[in-house]
């Protein structure tokens, strides 16, 4: 089952300014916070689905992809086609930070919800050059990067043994710090990342020889990143959780392979169609002919109708770049060129002279 739209989702309309989509988006957030709706996964489903279509609405250029190619044109993204999903924890952190902040949610639900502050690995960007034809069929690449890799000695957690982990003595393990203070308008609940943990609930008394603490050291990594037909220049992939990993445990950031298109010997590309320059002879254009010409999947016959003029442009349909994120191809354009010789043998020299005679063949103004 597809996505649903998220105008739909929000309950607004196309043209919605963004302090509605805002709007929107707050109301169905407070109503399906898993705080206010525990064990409910339907509401925790509505609670993401919210949260998603609220970081895409707002963010300009995934707005604009959005609505030109609807949830196709984010795998990829605008560039980008590596899938966009939302997990809980992404969709609480686009409500904590939707709503300004980590203060007064406990008093507000009832209860207290920690969220995870360990901190995210770092995103990478690599260019990735691609031929014409690998663009015309799709195509599979393995690439070597380098990144912050978990630490195999400690496991990630960048302690010298599990005794040196202890639970912090400040936040108990919860990671903040919770202070309360009353005025005349109630009761008001600020709370703050613990600082001596970092926000992390836990302290390490003697860290890991080999990361010195950081729970990654540095590393290499092959990954597979796979390239839909279509694309071009300035297109790029997102590959989630395939950047630096956090330290201590924190989640793995992204990479963004940056498609960049290698200029082709034989093909200009036109959008998604691609242009072929064909020379023929005089004669073949006087007379009419049928020649082979490169195409873009091998080899095909052209037929050269008598009196072609230099420059004209012939259609084939269906022979160019597929539609990206679409159905159908583009057109590979051939434009005629009248080739002219530069050197004549005398004999040659004394039919074309005899030639210019007849006016059909060589008008004279």
């Amino acid at each position: 089952m597809g996505k649903r739209d998220y105008y739909e989702i929000l309950g607004i309309t196309r043209d919605a300014s963004e302090e509605e989509i805002k709007r929107a988006y707050r109301k169905m957030a407070m109503k399906y916070h898993p705080d206010r709706n525990p064990g409910d996964k339907e509401a925790e489903e509505k609670f993401k689905e919210a949260a998603e279509a609220y970081e895409v609405l707002t963010n300009p250029e995934k707005k604009r992809r959005y609505d030109q190619f609807g949830h196709e044109g984010l795998r990829g993204g605008p560039g980008g086609f590596g899938g966009f999903d939302f997990d809980l924890s992404d969709a609480l952190r686009t409500f904590m930070e939707g709503f300004g902040g980590f203060g007064g949610f406990g008093d507000i639900f009832g209860t207290s919800r920690r969220s995870s502050t360990y901190e995210r690995g770092n995103d990478l960007q690599i260019k990735l050059t691609l031929t014409l034809k690998e663009i015309a069929t799709g195509v599979e690449k393995k690439i070597k990067i380098k990144r912050m890799v978990k630490c195999e000695r400690c496991g990630g957690t960048g302690a010298k043994s599990s005794d040196a982990v202890k639970i912090c003595p400040v936040c108990h393990g919860t990671g903040q710090v919770r202070q309360v203070s009353r005025s005349i308008f109630g009761q008001f609940v600020n709370i703050t990342t613990c600082q001596t943990c970092g926000g992390e609930g836990k302290v390490i008394s003697e860290v890991c020889s080999v990361c010195r603490g950081e729970g990654r050291v540095k590393g290499e990594s092959t990954i597979k990143v796979k390239i839909p037909a279509g694309v071009a220049t300035g297109n790029y992939i997102t590959l989630r959780g395939e950047g630096d990993v956090g330290p201590r445990g924190g989640k793995a950031g992204d990479v963004f392979v940056f498609i960049e298109e290698k200029k082709d010997d034989v093909f200009e590309r036109h959008g998604d169609d691609i242009l072929y320059n064909c020379p023929i002879s005089i004669t073949q254009a006087v007379l009419g002919d049928e020649v082979e010409i490169p195409t873009l999947t091998g080899k095909a016959r052209l037929h050269i109708d008598p009196g072609i003029q230099s420059g004209k442009i012939l259609r084939m349909r269906g022979r160019g770049i597929p539609h990206l994120n679409g159905h159908g191809k583009g057109d590979q354009l051939v434009r005629i060129t009248v080739w002219t010789p530069t050197k004549l043998s005398k004999d040659s020299k004394a039919l074309f002279q005899k030639l210019a005679q007849y006016k059909e063949i060589f008008p004279r103004s």
